[in-house]
């Protein structure tokens, strides 16, 4: 039986782009259909009734009917605005990110329904206003998970030997994970993990985001943890996020983030918890 023509669905924009004289093309992230390329004829013109409703970084309920090439919007109601999302510069670009992410994750017309709650649980917490490089942390390790590459932090990716916190690790994204001391690995392609980000990648992993949002650990770690999960991404997405140059410039006041991690050695991290090594607050 054929598929219907005209159809709704939940959408997120990841990406648009302005075409001919009054149109726009753009790449909607579907929980049902996955991604795919649609357009909204008319849509730049002052009297479209559509323009102020098909924007990104919301969640929307469209209507469309399948095309040749683009299927064509022809309803469009926002269902969740999020815009304290947009109150901070940095907060938005962190969401733009995320899309990318997503747009370079998903294949068109293929089901997605775990990636799409997934983006859009993220938007959620940056619209409550939780730390923008938290939101993106759980993202990136729950986005890897749904993708079937999630990084090994429990044993070492060589030799299968649980790790211990007294010994020395190297981060190594081409292998998977974490190598132990005792395993040969390519120089090249490892760097340095101290046994605190260590902790916090199993966090990512262990912890739901409530209380990921509660811990209190010295920023020298997140950006430790922050520089793994980029290696990690690079080699799993096979390259960087264009997004992450401009991430990257709306916090430029801040110290970059490392991509070589230091050598392996505790960084006092207070009050750890027994599962972690993260900190919550009293």
């Amino acid at each position: 039986m054929p598929a219907p023509r005209l159809y709704v669905t939940d959408a997120i924009v990841l990406s648009r782009f302005d075409y001919g004289e009054a149109d726009r093309i753009m790449t909607l992230f579907t929980p049902t259909y996955g991604k795919l390329k649609a357009i909204a004829k008319g849509v730049r013109r002052t009297t479209s009734r559509l323009g102020g409703s098909l924007e990104p970084l919301a969640e929307l309920r469209v209507a469309l009917a399948r095309g040749r090439t683009f299927d064509v919007v022809t309803q469009v109601e926002v269902t969740h605005a999020w815009l304290s999302l947009r109150d901070s510069l940095e907060s938005t670009a962190t969401a733009w990110y995320l899309a990318e992410l997503a747009d370079r994750s998903i294949e068109e017309r293929h089901e997605t329904e775990g990636l799409y709650v997934l983006l859009k649980r993220a938007y959620e917490l940056l619209d409550a206003g939780m730390a923008t490089g938290r939101v993106a942390r759980w993202y990136e390790m729950n986005l890897a998970d749904e993708l079937g590459v999630r990084p090994e932090v429990d044993r070492c990716v060589e030799c299968d030997r649980m790790l211990e916190a007294d010994e020395e690790f190297r981060w190594v994204p081409p292998l998977g994970g974490v190598l132990c001391h005792r395993c040969p690995g390519p120089p090249a392609e490892s760097a340095g993990l101290s046994v605190d980000a260590l902790k916090l990648l199993k966090a990512y992993q262990r912890m739901d985001v409530e209380a990921i949002a509660a811990l209190r650990l010295p920023p020298l770690v997140e950006r430790e943890v922050e520089g793994a999960m980029r290696d990690f991404l690079h080699f799993s997405l096979d390259r960087d996020a264009r997004s992450l140059a401009f991430l990257d410039e709306v916090r430029r006041t801040r110290p970059p983030v490392p991509r070589a991690r230091p050598a392996a050695g505790s960084i006092p991290v207070v009050a750890a918890t027994p599962e972690t090594g993260a900190t919550t607050e009293e």
